[in-house]
């Protein structure tokens, strides 16, 4: 997944525009205005890097003469005290973009660092990490990208992408069968269903579509609902999952465990700029 700079340059903007309305950095203006300086950004803990781009961005859109030289570069492992970027120009400029800059990249690295955790935690099994639609509002593409880079797979990014028939539209409608075989009829998008007990598996077995949605079983009950469904549907755990139980649940043979978590609770990555 590759986001266009012009995505890039729209959400930065907004977000200098917050920080800067409606009479600027008055603080930075009580500068000279010609004084420039050298900086750079640090990164204080142990990380994924990601985000650099809207870093840049940042500085760039205060002013294009700012120079961003990065020395790491997006999905990069590093360690505490590594050097992210070099930033040389108008100290103005830079202390404008600073906070900026730095939230972007911290909220960036903080969702691939968390969800590279996940994907650490179930290494040697044949199951993927997938993000969910739990994001910050206007901030998903970042955050799913974001995922990618911590090596996670990325769920549908909104209501039109696929079909996702879950326990309300169940609980509305009284007859799950009939909701999906309308879904089937429009081939065109793909096709998942949540259930959350065996009998309610049971009952849509044998009906064509792509993915079955296990949510909130505990693992005795998730290893049977694999072990009937995987021969027909790709399989997939969600509800509760922690650090503490994803070996468990993994350990079912599940092929894919959706995570709320690496989304909407990601720490931000403590990053400074120096001087």
């Amino acid at each position: 997944m590759n986001l266009n700079q012009k995505y890039i340059n729209e959400i930065v903007a907004h977000a200098l525009k917050e920080d800067l309305y409606p009479r600027g950095d008055i603080t930075s203006n009580l500068l000279n205005n010609n004084l420039k300086i050298t900086a750079k950004i640090i990164c204080n803990q142990n990380a994924i890097i990601a985000g650099i781009k809207f870093a840049k961005t940042a500085f760039k859109l205060i002013d294009k003469k700012t120079s961003f030289k990065t020395k790491t570069k997006d999905g990069t492992k590093i360690k505490k005290g590594k050097i992210v970027a070099l930033i040389k120009g108008k100290a103005k400029s830079i202390f404008k973009a600073e906070r900026v800059a730095l939230n972007f990249l911290g909220l960036t690295s903080g969702v691939a660092t968390k969800t590279n955790s996940f994907v650490s935690a179930v290494k040697g099994r044949n199951c993927k990490i997938c993000c969910t639609r739990k994001t910050l509002p206007n901030l998903r593409l970042l955050q799913k990208y974001a995922v990618k880079i911590g090596g996670g797979l990325n769920h549908r990014f909104n209501l039109s992408d696929e079909y996702l028939i879950k326990d309300n539209h169940i609980a509305s409608s009284k007859n799950i069968r009939k909701i999906i075989l309308k879904a089937i009829k429009n081939r065109n998008k793909k096709i998942t269903v949540e259930v959350d007990k065996i009998n309610q598996l049971k009952t849509v077995m044998g009906l064509k579509f792509h993915r079955i949605l296990f949510d909130n079983m505990n693992t005795k009950k998730l290893r049977l609902a694999v072990k009937l469904a995987k021969k027909y549907y790709e399989t997939e755990a969600s509800g509760g999952v922690t650090h503490k139980n994803i070996k468990k649940i993994a350990s079912t043979g599940v092929s894919r465990i959706s995570i709320g978590e690496i989304t909407h609770s990601a720490p931000t990555i403590d990053l400074k700029l120096q001087i």
